[in-house]
């Protein structure tokens, strides 16, 4: 029920609900040529629509980049900052991916200055260790 609603504030293009579906039920993080792969059936064939509906999917905060593994994985936090305030804990093993949601880390990230008085506007951690299964 909480997809639809979201759906409905940011009214997603086909392709872009497509996409968003396919990223939502997959278990693990998917490359974008995956991605492609799995939606040409569907009538999007170019990689160019499939980077342009996950630009914005990741913009609105649906989906979120796991950097170091150049792939998107669908927000599971109701309360996320969108695309400016993100955190994943990623097991070396399995490669499990769980977003992080930790309002200390939110809280002291937010007022963090680096020593020459950097304040950050967004950032995207991904901690590396073994999740429980794994240890």
């Amino acid at each position: 029920m909480r997809i639809s609603k979201m759906n409905k504030m940011h009214n997603l293009s086909k392709n872009q609900q497509i996409i968003f579906d396919l990223i939502h039920k997959s278990p693990e993080p998917i490359k974008a040529y995956a991605i492609l792969f799995n939606v040409q059936k569907k009538g999007i064939k170019a990689p160019l629509q499939v980077y342009r509906a996950l630009d914005k999917l990741v913009e609105i905060g649906k989906i979120h980049k796991i950097e170091s593994r150049n792939a998107f994985i669908a927000c599971q936090n109701s309360s996320c900052q969108v695309s400016k305030a993100t955190a994943f804990s990623i097991c070396e093993i399995c490669e499990k991916v769980t977003e992080i949601s930790s309002a200390s880390l939110s809280k002291y990230l937010t007022n963090f200055k680096d020593k020459d008085g950097m304040k950050y506007s967004k950032y995207n951690l991904e901690f590396f260790g073994l999740c429980k299964k794994c240890r």
